[in-house]
């Protein structure tokens, strides 16, 4: 929220949460009640093909902001230099403060796509000419250019340096610019007041059009798709404009602006003004004298090899959802059915289909602890082909060509999410020293610091401890420690209980029990890292020279207190997990 909101700062369907689509039902059924009353060419189309835009533009920012965030975590053309927050994501996704506590699903980037819906159904029923457009008419097309390049980039560019006069600033503007590494959803966060300024700035050519008889289907559209498509562009932390399109029409910088040249605005602040086309800039002196240079710096890059590549998995179909490249609303909360999800099981059912037969893993995020790159890479299989026998020696093979790859870029430590370091799939990472015995990139399980973080969790005082799950190199370490302790040690499952009963020293057979009944969870919050991740970065700041894999341990007692000397401490809502 701006820092002195000013007057109509607010939504006002902001306390409607997601109920704010209901706004749009009456307007929907008219639309479709007018379009089957009707008959051929009686039959307004511009009216009926406003809601499928709406979902149109909704599907549109997604990819853009999907496409985003692969890119930035992948890509060595990032202009900004800074990890995206917790803030500045909670601050786009719900636009208000009130949301937040809340904890509501309000998605900012749709109020401006909703607001637009409602008028163009309430300009379609009350301005002439706005009804009834053909598909084609040249002159509305030629129209609609010419005022976005005169009269609307001119007007923006002075209601841009208004809304930098600290009085508009402090009551509106600042809550964009409180992003400096922007992503495309960024470009649609404005207080109501500001995003209704700029509707009615667009509307100039959408409404002459309508009073000179000349709109179009195509001209209306393509229009609002042109000005997604710039604000999205714009706001990338990430070049993709390429050299070669201002080499072949060089007046081309003068009438587009790339994500480099819109990036220095929201770091210089006072330079950049201009919507699309930076002619105003330097027509009126307010061209950032560094935006040559940024644009150059950008293209080129900065290649950063990761020094630790925690390898993860994906779970349930709907988990790539959860990924950050996918839903906000849902990547940091705990898995729950959600109604609307049974809608995306087309697209859930395509990209299980797409993650299969893409053979490789893929950058998920990209993060700076200290010294450190840290990269998150996701094996693209999910829990229940891991399962699956025959999917063993191609999941063995992408997790080893992913070591291979950290191997050739460097990277110190790759640690091994849970199902990445199963004992029947590798023998907890042992298969693949086997297969490289000059491997210079330690592959670390986790099991010294997940089992330091579960002892150093447990209350003084506790008697028995249950342990669930499939037995494992860290469920033997872990009982054969809280048993050392004298803590009772209570299992699940008959035949899990009997296998560790073997494997246990005689004399502590007494500490371990079988139980018939247990509940669990098993999710991350905010801020929390799973040990086996943080093992991975303890390793490579201590530079430990040596696995942890296989039967091998670190040490839990040295893994935790370099744990601790780190800054990391066990989280007080998961006893499995590490938050520093």
């Amino acid at each position: 929220m701006a820092s002195q909101p000013g007057p109509l700062t607010q939504w006002p369907w902001q306390k409607l949460g997601n109920f704010k689509y209901v706004l749009l039902a009456p307007w929907v059924a008219h639309s479709m009640h007018k379009f089957m009353a009707a008959s051929g060419e009686k039959r307004d189309m511009i009216n009926f093909l406003i809601f499928p835009i709406l979902l149109l533009r909704l599907l549109y920012s997604q990819l853009w902001i999907t496409f985003s965030r692969y890119q930035t975590a992948k890509s060595k053309h990032r202009i900004v230099d800074k990890s995206l927050d917790f803030d500045q994501v909670d601050r786009e996704r719900n636009c208000v403060r009130n949301a937040i506590e809340s904890d509501g699903e309000l998605d900012g980037r749709d109020d401006q796509i909703i607001l637009t819906a409602l008028l163009m159904y309430m300009g379609n029923m009350v301005v002439p000419g706005a009804s009834h457009l053909p598909w084609w008419e040249t002159r509305g097309v030629a129209i609609t250019i010419l005022l976005h390049m005169g009269p609307v980039e001119f007007i923006y560019y002075w209601l841009h340096r208004a809304l930098h006069h600290h009085f508009l600033y402090s009551r509106y503007h600042s809550h964009h610019h409180a992003s400096i590494v922007t992503e495309p959803i960024t470009s649609v966060i404005h207080p109501f007041a500001e995003e209704l300024s700029y509707f009615v700035l667009f509307a100039i050519p959408l409404m002459t059009m309508a009073f000179t008889g000349t709109g179009s289907i195509a001209a209306a559209v393509g229009y609002l798709m042109y000005i997604d498509f710039m604000n999205y562009m714009g706001h990338c932390n990430f070049e993709l404009v390429p050299k070669w399109l201002f080499s072949i029409f060089p007046p081309l910088k003068y009438l587009m602006y790339t994500p480099s040249f819109h990036s220095l605005h929201h770091t210089q602040f006072r330079t950049n003004y201009s919507l699309f086309m930076p002619f105003y800039d330097y027509i009126y002196g307010t061209i950032d004298k560094s935006s040559d240079e940024q644009y150059e710096r950008s293209l080129k890059g900065k290649e950063e090899r990761p020094h630790v590549v925690h390898l993860t998995h994906l779970t349930h179909l709907q988990s790539i959802y959860h990924l950050r490249c996918g839903f906000s609303s849902l990547a940091s909360k705990p898995y729950a059915t959600k109604y609307y999800m049974w809608i995306l099981w087309p697209l859930t059912f395509a990209s299980m289909l797409l993650t299969w037969i893409y053979g490789t893993t893929f950058t998920a995020e990209r993060n700076r602890f200290k010294r450190l790159i840290v990269e998150t890479r996701v094996v693209p299989r999910y829990s229940f082909q891991y399962k699956s026998l025959c999917e063993r020696d191609t999941i063995n093979n992408l997790i080893e060509k992913a070591i291979s790859q950290s191997e050739e870029e460097g990277a110190k430590v790759i640690t091994l999410g849970l199902l990445n370091q199963g004992s029947e799939l590798n023998g907890y990472g042992e298969l693949y020293l086997k297969r490289n015995s000059l491997l210079k990139t330690k592959i670390v399980d986790g099991t010294s610091l997940a089992v330091a973080v579960v002892l150093n969790s447990v209350p003084k005082g506790t008697k028995s401890i249950l342990l669930v799950g499939k037995l494992s190199k860290m469920a033997y370490f872990l009982s054969l420690s809280l048993c050392k302790r004298g803590v009772q040690v209570e299992m699940v499952q008959k035949d899990e209980y009997e296998i560790l009963k073997l494997q246990l020293p005689p004399e502590l057979h007494g500490r371990l029990v079988f139980s018939d009944s247990y509940t669990s969870e098993n999710w991350l919050p905010r801020r929390v890292m799973s040990a086996w991740r943080v093992a991975g970065i303890i390793h490579a700041l201590e530079e430990w020279n040596a696995h942890e894999c296989g039967d091998v341990v670190t040490g839990v007692e040295k893994a935790w207190h370099a744990a601790l000397a780190h800054g990391f401490l066990p989280s007080e809502d998961c006893i499995n997990w590490v938050t520093c």
